[in-house]
């Protein structure tokens, strides 16, 4: 059986890996703060809650790239590597809506 070829992924370095995936989760809890696309205050204090989290990993993912002396972020290599991880599908979400105003006059 064959399978349809996913997206290229350039070759990363494991902490590199690291910073994109935290990079990424830290998107999807953000997202999930914004007060214009969530309407309950449960869901948003549990995204702010793993927003901290997420955060962390993606500090220790930069100190790790920093300690093994990656000095560098190779601006077009991580940005193929999260457009290749469907990283800006959250774009979307980070924002206001795009939708009319609010019902309570906002």
């Amino acid at each position: 059986m064959m399978f349809p070829e996913g997206p290229k992924i350039p070759a990363l370095t494991e902490a590199e890996s690291q910073v994109v995936d935290a990079y990424l989760a830290v998107l999807k809890r953000l997202s999930g703060v914004n007060p214009t696309q969530t309407t309950g205050t449960y869901t948003a204090l549990r995204a702010a809650q793993a927003l901290v989290t997420e955060s962390r990993a993606l500090r220790d993912a930069l100190s790790l790239m920093f300690e093994r002396q990656e000095k560098e972020i190779h601006v077009r290599t991580m940005e193929t590597a999260l457009r290749s991880l469907d990283g800006d599908r959250f774009q979307p979400r980070l924002g206001p809506s795009s939708g009319e105003a609010s019902a309570d006059g906002e």
